[in-house]
Protein backbone atom coordinates (compact mmCIF):
# COMPACT_ATOMS: atom_id res chain seq x y z
CA UNK A 1 0.00 0.00 0.00
CA UNK A 2 2.66 2.33 0.86
CA UNK A 3 4.45 1.55 -2.79
CA UNK A 4 1.41 2.74 -4.11
CA UNK A 5 1.15 6.05 -2.45
CA UNK A 6 4.92 6.75 -3.07
CA UNK A 7 4.27 6.17 -6.73
CA UNK A 8 1.08 8.53 -6.59
CA UNK A 9 2.93 11.00 -5.04
CA UNK A 10 6.28 11.11 -7.46
CA UNK A 11 3.43 11.56 -10.39
CA UNK A 12 1.81 14.17 -9.03
CA UNK A 13 5.21 16.12 -8.30
CA UNK A 14 5.95 15.22 -11.91
CA UNK A 15 3.12 17.01 -13.24
CA UNK A 16 2.84 19.84 -11.15
CA UNK A 17 6.63 20.86 -12.06
CA UNK A 18 5.35 20.84 -16.02
CA UNK A 19 2.40 22.49 -14.95
CA UNK A 20 4.92 25.65 -13.83
CA UNK A 21 6.21 25.60 -16.82
CA UNK A 22 3.18 27.46 -18.54
CA UNK A 23 2.99 29.86 -15.80
CA UNK A 24 2.81 33.46 -17.04
CA UNK A 25 3.18 35.24 -14.04
CA UNK A 26 6.76 33.86 -12.37
CA UNK A 27 7.14 35.17 -8.87
CA UNK A 28 10.40 36.31 -7.93
CA UNK A 29 11.95 35.74 -4.29
CA UNK A 30 11.45 37.68 -1.51
CA UNK A 31 14.73 39.17 -1.18
CA UNK A 32 15.24 40.43 -4.60
CA UNK A 33 11.77 42.64 -4.30
CA UNK A 34 12.75 46.02 -3.16
CA UNK A 35 10.44 48.69 -2.55
CA UNK A 36 10.46 52.51 -3.51
CA UNK A 37 8.76 55.61 -3.07
CA UNK A 38 8.50 55.93 -6.55
CA UNK A 39 6.22 52.82 -6.87
CA UNK A 40 4.32 53.85 -3.77
CA UNK A 41 3.61 56.89 -5.55
CA UNK A 42 2.41 55.37 -8.79
CA UNK A 43 0.43 52.49 -6.74
CA UNK A 44 -1.41 55.03 -4.84
CA UNK A 45 -2.43 57.30 -8.30
CA UNK A 46 -3.27 53.99 -10.50
CA UNK A 47 -5.73 52.92 -7.79
CA UNK A 48 -7.52 56.59 -7.83
CA UNK A 49 -7.39 55.98 -11.47
CA UNK A 50 -8.97 52.98 -11.43
CA UNK A 51 -11.19 53.72 -8.82
CA UNK A 52 -13.17 56.68 -10.61
CA UNK A 53 -13.03 54.77 -13.90
CA UNK A 54 -15.19 52.08 -12.62
CA UNK A 55 -17.52 54.17 -10.95
CA UNK A 56 -17.81 56.26 -14.70
CA UNK A 57 -18.27 52.85 -16.07
CA UNK A 58 -20.30 52.06 -13.13
CA UNK A 59 -22.78 54.89 -14.02
CA UNK A 60 -22.41 54.52 -18.00
CA UNK A 61 -23.76 50.75 -17.07
CA UNK A 62 -26.58 52.05 -14.71
CA UNK A 63 -28.07 54.89 -17.74
CA UNK A 64 -30.55 53.21 -19.81
CA UNK A 65 -29.57 52.94 -23.56
CA UNK A 66 -31.85 54.65 -26.08
CA UNK A 67 -31.71 53.41 -29.92
CA UNK A 68 -33.46 55.25 -32.19
CA UNK A 69 -34.84 54.10 -35.12
CA UNK A 70 -36.78 55.92 -37.88
CA UNK A 71 -40.70 54.67 -39.54
CA UNK A 72 -43.02 56.51 -42.05
CA UNK A 73 -45.75 57.85 -39.44
CA UNK A 74 -48.98 55.88 -40.27
CA UNK A 75 -50.99 56.92 -37.54
CA UNK A 76 -54.50 59.16 -38.68
CA UNK A 77 -57.08 60.27 -36.60
CA UNK A 78 -55.49 61.16 -33.27
CA UNK A 79 -55.66 64.49 -31.36
CA UNK A 80 -52.55 66.23 -30.76
CA UNK A 81 -51.92 68.15 -27.40
CA UNK A 82 -50.15 71.59 -27.06
CA UNK A 83 -48.84 72.84 -23.95
CA UNK A 84 -48.25 76.41 -23.37
CA UNK A 85 -47.02 78.65 -21.32
CA UNK A 86 -46.46 82.19 -22.16
CA UNK A 87 -46.16 85.43 -20.36
CA UNK A 88 -47.24 89.18 -22.10
CA UNK A 89 -45.89 91.50 -19.55
CA UNK A 90 -47.48 94.56 -21.09
CA UNK A 91 -50.87 93.01 -22.78
CA UNK A 92 -53.80 92.84 -20.46
CA UNK A 93 -55.95 89.55 -19.69
CA UNK A 94 -58.59 91.53 -20.35
CA UNK A 95 -57.22 92.44 -24.53
CA UNK A 96 -55.73 89.13 -25.27
CA UNK A 97 -57.36 86.22 -26.89
CA UNK A 98 -55.86 82.83 -28.59
CA UNK A 99 -57.51 81.24 -31.42
CA UNK A 100 -56.27 78.34 -33.34
CA UNK A 101 -57.43 76.38 -36.57
CA UNK A 102 -55.98 74.00 -39.16
CA UNK A 103 -55.69 73.69 -42.67
CA UNK A 104 -59.29 72.83 -43.28
CA UNK A 105 -60.23 76.53 -42.48
CA UNK A 106 -61.92 75.07 -39.44
CA UNK A 107 -61.61 77.17 -36.04
CA UNK A 108 -61.50 75.44 -33.13
CA UNK A 109 -63.41 77.64 -31.12
CA UNK A 110 -66.14 75.48 -29.63
CA UNK A 111 -64.16 72.69 -28.34
CA UNK A 112 -63.57 72.97 -24.53
CA UNK A 113 -59.83 73.28 -23.62
CA UNK A 114 -58.54 73.87 -20.39
CA UNK A 115 -56.74 77.32 -20.38
CA UNK A 116 -56.59 79.81 -17.54
CA UNK A 117 -55.45 83.55 -17.60
CA UNK A 118 -53.36 85.09 -14.80
CA UNK A 119 -53.38 89.03 -14.43
CA UNK A 120 -49.84 90.43 -13.61
CA UNK A 121 -49.04 93.63 -12.00
CA UNK A 122 -46.05 95.80 -13.85
CA UNK A 123 -43.58 93.80 -12.07
CA UNK A 124 -44.93 90.60 -13.07
CA UNK A 125 -46.66 89.41 -9.91
CA UNK A 126 -50.04 88.13 -9.78
CA UNK A 127 -52.88 90.17 -9.18
CA UNK A 128 -55.57 88.00 -8.49
CA UNK A 129 -55.26 85.04 -6.13
CA UNK A 130 -57.21 82.77 -8.61
CA UNK A 131 -56.45 82.27 -12.30
CA UNK A 132 -59.26 82.77 -14.63
CA UNK A 133 -60.45 79.43 -16.37
CA UNK A 134 -61.32 79.88 -20.16
CA UNK A 135 -62.44 77.89 -23.05
CA UNK A 136 -61.00 78.59 -25.97
CA UNK A 137 -63.21 80.89 -27.59
CA UNK A 138 -65.31 81.33 -24.75
CA UNK A 139 -66.22 84.20 -22.25
CA UNK A 140 -63.31 86.44 -21.15
CA UNK A 141 -65.48 87.52 -18.46
CA UNK A 142 -66.98 86.63 -14.99
CA UNK A 143 -70.67 86.72 -14.75
CA UNK A 144 -72.85 86.77 -11.39
CA UNK A 145 -75.11 84.32 -13.25
CA UNK A 146 -77.43 84.49 -9.53
CA UNK A 147 -78.69 87.73 -9.82
CA UNK A 148 -79.96 87.33 -13.51
CA UNK A 149 -82.92 85.48 -14.15
CA UNK A 150 -82.60 81.80 -16.04
CA UNK A 151 -85.16 82.56 -18.49
CA UNK A 152 -84.97 85.46 -19.88
CA UNK A 153 -83.95 86.60 -23.63
CA UNK A 154 -82.20 90.25 -24.35
CA UNK A 155 -81.35 91.25 -27.46
CA UNK A 156 -78.81 90.90 -29.66
CA UNK A 157 -78.41 94.35 -31.09
CA UNK A 158 -79.70 93.05 -34.78
CA UNK A 159 -77.09 90.06 -34.66
CA UNK A 160 -79.71 87.49 -34.08
CA UNK A 161 -78.69 84.47 -35.40
CA UNK A 162 -80.29 81.30 -35.19
CA UNK A 163 -78.23 79.46 -32.62
CA UNK A 164 -77.89 82.38 -30.90
CA UNK A 165 -81.37 84.45 -30.40
CA UNK A 166 -80.66 85.26 -27.14
CA UNK A 167 -77.90 87.74 -25.68
CA UNK A 168 -78.18 87.67 -22.00
CA UNK A 169 -74.11 89.00 -21.43
CA UNK A 170 -71.62 91.11 -22.77
CA UNK A 171 -70.00 88.12 -24.41
CA UNK A 172 -72.97 87.02 -26.25
CA UNK A 173 -73.49 90.10 -27.94
CA UNK A 174 -69.90 89.84 -29.09
CA UNK A 175 -70.05 86.30 -29.75
CA UNK A 176 -72.73 87.05 -32.14
CA UNK A 177 -71.45 90.18 -33.70
CA UNK A 178 -68.24 88.05 -34.46
CA UNK A 179 -70.51 85.31 -36.22
CA UNK A 180 -71.97 87.74 -38.17
CA UNK A 181 -68.26 89.90 -38.68
CA UNK A 182 -68.90 92.85 -37.28
CA UNK A 183 -66.96 95.17 -35.43
CA UNK A 184 -68.01 95.80 -31.74
CA UNK A 185 -67.75 99.60 -31.38
CA UNK A 186 -69.53 100.56 -28.50
CA UNK A 187 -69.73 98.64 -25.79
CA UNK A 188 -70.68 101.53 -23.52
CA UNK A 189 -74.28 101.53 -25.43
CA UNK A 190 -75.07 98.09 -24.74
CA UNK A 191 -76.59 96.86 -22.06
CA UNK A 192 -75.28 93.71 -21.02
CA UNK A 193 -71.71 95.35 -21.35
CA UNK A 194 -72.80 98.17 -18.97
CA UNK A 195 -74.38 95.79 -16.59
CA UNK A 196 -70.99 93.96 -16.29
CA UNK A 197 -69.04 96.68 -16.37
CA UNK A 198 -67.21 95.65 -19.35
CA UNK A 199 -65.67 99.12 -20.37
CA UNK A 200 -64.52 99.81 -17.01
CA UNK A 201 -62.89 96.52 -16.29
CA UNK A 202 -60.80 96.72 -19.75
CA UNK A 203 -59.63 100.51 -18.60
CA UNK A 204 -58.62 98.90 -15.21
CA UNK A 205 -56.64 96.68 -16.36
CA UNK A 206 -54.71 99.09 -18.81
CA UNK A 207 -50.85 98.80 -17.38
CA UNK A 208 -51.63 95.44 -16.39
CA UNK A 209 -49.71 91.69 -18.08
CA UNK A 210 -51.58 88.57 -18.49
CA UNK A 211 -49.49 85.23 -18.13
CA UNK A 212 -51.27 81.87 -20.62
CA UNK A 213 -50.91 79.13 -19.76
CA UNK A 214 -52.63 75.43 -20.09
CA UNK A 215 -53.14 72.82 -22.89
CA UNK A 216 -55.10 73.09 -26.48
CA UNK A 217 -56.53 69.56 -27.45
CA UNK A 218 -56.50 69.96 -31.92
CA UNK A 219 -56.56 67.83 -34.79
CA UNK A 220 -53.52 66.47 -36.17
CA UNK A 221 -53.61 68.22 -38.87
CA UNK A 222 -51.04 71.25 -39.77
CA UNK A 223 -52.46 74.14 -38.09
CA UNK A 224 -51.71 77.46 -36.65
CA UNK A 225 -53.04 79.07 -33.08
CA UNK A 226 -52.46 82.39 -32.14
CA UNK A 227 -51.99 85.67 -29.20
CA UNK A 228 -53.78 88.34 -30.52
CA UNK A 229 -55.66 91.07 -28.95
CA UNK A 230 -59.47 91.34 -29.56
CA UNK A 231 -62.12 89.35 -30.90
CA UNK A 232 -61.20 87.62 -34.01
CA UNK A 233 -64.15 87.46 -36.46
CA UNK A 234 -64.26 86.63 -40.82
CA UNK A 235 -64.85 89.49 -42.74
CA UNK A 236 -64.63 88.41 -46.90
CA UNK A 237 -63.24 85.24 -45.60
CA UNK A 238 -60.59 87.10 -43.93
CA UNK A 239 -59.48 86.61 -40.28
CA UNK A 240 -60.02 90.19 -38.27
CA UNK A 241 -59.32 91.37 -34.97
CA UNK A 242 -61.48 93.79 -33.61
CA UNK A 243 -59.52 96.12 -31.77
CA UNK A 244 -62.28 98.91 -31.15
CA UNK A 245 -63.46 97.85 -28.10
CA UNK A 246 -59.60 98.87 -26.45
CA UNK A 247 -59.32 102.29 -27.89
CA UNK A 248 -56.37 101.34 -29.76
CA UNK A 249 -54.78 99.55 -32.29
CA UNK A 250 -51.28 99.74 -31.11
CA UNK A 251 -50.23 97.12 -28.27
CA UNK A 252 -46.57 96.33 -27.48
CA UNK A 253 -46.24 92.39 -27.78
CA UNK A 254 -43.14 91.40 -25.86
CA UNK A 255 -43.49 87.83 -24.61
CA UNK A 256 -41.61 85.25 -23.15
CA UNK A 257 -42.29 81.79 -23.97
CA UNK A 258 -42.26 80.02 -20.44
CA UNK A 259 -42.89 76.42 -21.50
CA UNK A 260 -43.94 75.16 -25.24
CA UNK A 261 -43.62 71.72 -26.04
CA UNK A 262 -46.36 69.08 -28.42
CA UNK A 263 -47.11 66.28 -26.03
CA UNK A 264 -45.94 64.80 -23.35
CA UNK A 265 -42.32 64.64 -21.91
CA UNK A 266 -40.00 62.29 -22.29
CA UNK A 267 -36.40 61.40 -20.64
CA UNK A 268 -33.60 64.03 -22.75
CA UNK A 269 -36.35 65.53 -24.74
CA UNK A 270 -35.47 69.14 -25.26
CA UNK A 271 -38.28 72.05 -26.77
CA UNK A 272 -36.58 74.52 -28.27
CA UNK A 273 -38.49 77.76 -27.40
CA UNK A 274 -38.61 76.78 -23.99
CA UNK A 275 -37.63 79.90 -22.09
CA UNK A 276 -37.65 82.19 -25.17
CA UNK A 277 -37.71 86.12 -24.96
CA UNK A 278 -38.72 88.16 -27.65
CA UNK A 279 -39.04 92.25 -27.14
CA UNK A 280 -41.34 94.45 -29.33
CA UNK A 281 -39.16 97.27 -29.65
CA UNK A 282 -42.40 99.09 -31.55
CA UNK A 283 -45.96 98.63 -31.36
CA UNK A 284 -47.74 96.22 -33.30
CA UNK A 285 -45.39 93.67 -34.16
CA UNK A 286 -46.50 90.38 -35.51
CA UNK A 287 -44.27 87.78 -34.49
CA UNK A 288 -44.07 84.31 -36.36
CA UNK A 289 -42.99 80.92 -34.90
CA UNK A 290 -42.52 78.16 -37.94
CA UNK A 291 -42.50 74.66 -36.10
CA UNK A 292 -41.61 71.43 -37.90
CA UNK A 293 -43.74 68.47 -35.67
CA UNK A 294 -41.92 64.92 -35.56
CA UNK A 295 -44.05 62.78 -34.31
CA UNK A 296 -42.06 60.73 -31.65
CA UNK A 297 -42.78 57.13 -29.60
CA UNK A 298 -40.36 56.64 -26.81
CA UNK A 299 -40.94 52.94 -25.26
CA UNK A 300 -39.41 52.74 -21.70
CA UNK A 301 -37.76 49.38 -20.42
CA UNK A 302 -40.58 48.71 -18.59
CA UNK A 303 -43.02 48.73 -21.65
CA UNK A 304 -44.62 51.11 -21.02
CA UNK A 305 -45.06 53.35 -24.51
CA UNK A 306 -45.36 57.17 -24.96
CA UNK A 307 -46.76 58.72 -28.05
CA UNK A 308 -45.76 62.17 -28.29
CA UNK A 309 -43.48 64.80 -30.27
CA UNK A 310 -40.47 67.03 -30.83
CA UNK A 311 -40.10 69.80 -33.07
CA UNK A 312 -37.82 72.32 -34.96
CA UNK A 313 -38.97 75.91 -35.30
CA UNK A 314 -37.85 78.88 -37.09
CA UNK A 315 -38.89 82.63 -35.69
CA UNK A 316 -39.77 85.48 -38.11
CA UNK A 317 -41.19 89.08 -37.10
CA UNK A 318 -42.40 92.37 -38.62
CA UNK A 319 -44.26 95.29 -38.46
CA UNK A 320 -47.78 95.50 -39.02
CA UNK A 321 -47.86 98.68 -41.61
CA UNK A 322 -51.91 99.04 -40.94
CA UNK A 323 -52.45 99.21 -44.58
CA UNK A 324 -55.57 97.72 -46.24
CA UNK A 325 -52.82 95.77 -48.68
CA UNK A 326 -51.25 94.44 -45.65
CA UNK A 327 -53.16 91.53 -44.19
CA UNK A 328 -50.89 91.01 -41.31
CA UNK A 329 -52.37 91.29 -37.73
CA UNK A 330 -50.11 91.93 -34.47
CA UNK A 331 -49.87 89.36 -32.78
CA UNK A 332 -48.04 86.28 -31.60
CA UNK A 333 -48.79 83.26 -34.45
CA UNK A 334 -47.70 79.67 -33.89
CA UNK A 335 -47.74 77.53 -37.32
CA UNK A 336 -47.28 74.18 -37.56
CA UNK A 337 -46.87 70.97 -39.75
CA UNK A 338 -46.14 67.38 -39.15
CA UNK A 339 -43.66 65.30 -40.70
CA UNK A 340 -44.56 62.29 -42.32
CA UNK A 341 -41.80 60.56 -40.76
CA UNK A 342 -41.69 59.14 -36.73
CA UNK A 343 -38.94 58.60 -34.73
CA UNK A 344 -38.77 55.54 -32.46
CA UNK A 345 -36.84 55.69 -29.16
CA UNK A 346 -36.40 52.39 -27.34
CA UNK A 347 -35.38 52.31 -24.45
CA UNK A 348 -32.81 49.42 -23.16
CA UNK A 349 -30.76 47.91 -19.81
CA UNK A 350 -27.07 48.04 -21.04
CA UNK A 351 -25.51 44.43 -20.94
CA UNK A 352 -23.70 43.26 -17.53
CA UNK A 353 -21.02 41.51 -19.64
CA UNK A 354 -19.89 44.82 -21.36
CA UNK A 355 -19.73 46.34 -17.86
CA UNK A 356 -17.44 43.02 -16.58
CA UNK A 357 -15.65 43.57 -19.98
CA UNK A 358 -15.10 47.03 -19.49
CA UNK A 359 -14.03 46.84 -15.66
CA UNK A 360 -11.46 44.58 -16.74
CA UNK A 361 -10.01 46.47 -19.41
CA UNK A 362 -9.84 49.42 -16.63
CA UNK A 363 -7.62 47.23 -13.69
CA UNK A 364 -5.47 45.38 -17.19
CA UNK A 365 -4.68 48.58 -18.48
CA UNK A 366 -4.18 50.74 -15.89
CA UNK A 367 -2.21 47.65 -13.68
CA UNK A 368 -0.11 47.70 -16.90
CA UNK A 369 0.87 51.10 -17.77
CA UNK A 370 1.33 52.08 -14.17
CA UNK A 371 4.08 49.19 -13.82
CA UNK A 372 5.72 50.54 -17.03
CA UNK A 373 5.89 53.69 -15.42
CA UNK A 374 6.98 52.44 -12.47
CA UNK A 375 9.71 50.68 -14.14
CA UNK A 376 10.76 53.69 -16.23
CA UNK A 377 11.32 55.37 -13.27
CA UNK A 378 12.88 53.11 -11.11
CA UNK A 379 15.86 52.27 -13.84
CA UNK A 380 15.95 55.91 -14.72
CA UNK A 381 16.96 56.50 -10.60
CA UNK A 382 19.11 53.70 -10.73
CA UNK A 383 21.13 55.18 -13.67
CA UNK A 384 21.26 58.70 -11.98
CA UNK A 385 22.23 56.99 -9.40
CA UNK A 386 25.55 55.21 -10.61
CA UNK A 387 26.39 58.41 -12.56
CA UNK A 388 26.77 60.33 -9.04
CA UNK A 389 28.80 57.43 -7.75
CA UNK A 390 30.80 57.57 -10.20
CA UNK A 391 31.47 61.05 -10.54
CA UNK A 392 32.21 61.09 -6.62
CA UNK A 393 34.41 58.01 -7.32
CA UNK A 394 36.41 60.16 -10.09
Amino acid sequence: MAFWQELFSIRMNNVIRRLRQFDAYPKPLEDFRVKTFGGAAVTIISGCIMFILFLLELHYYMTKEVRPELFVDTTRGDKLNINLDVTFPHMPCAFLTLDAMDVSGEQQIDVAHTLYKKRLDRHGHGITQEDEKHELGKSEELIDVKKLSQDRCESCYGAKTEDLECCNSCEDVREAYRRKGWAFKTPELIEQCKREGFTQKVHEQKGEGCQVYGFLEVNKVAGNFHFAPGKSFQQAHIHVQDFNPFGSEKFNLTHYINHLSFGQEYPGIKNPLDGTKAVAHEDSVMFQYFVKVVPTVYIKSDGEVLRTNQFSVTRHEKLVSGFISDQSLPGVFVSYELSPMMVRFTERQRSFTHFLTGVCAIIGGVFTVAGLIDSAIYHSARAIQKKIELGKAT
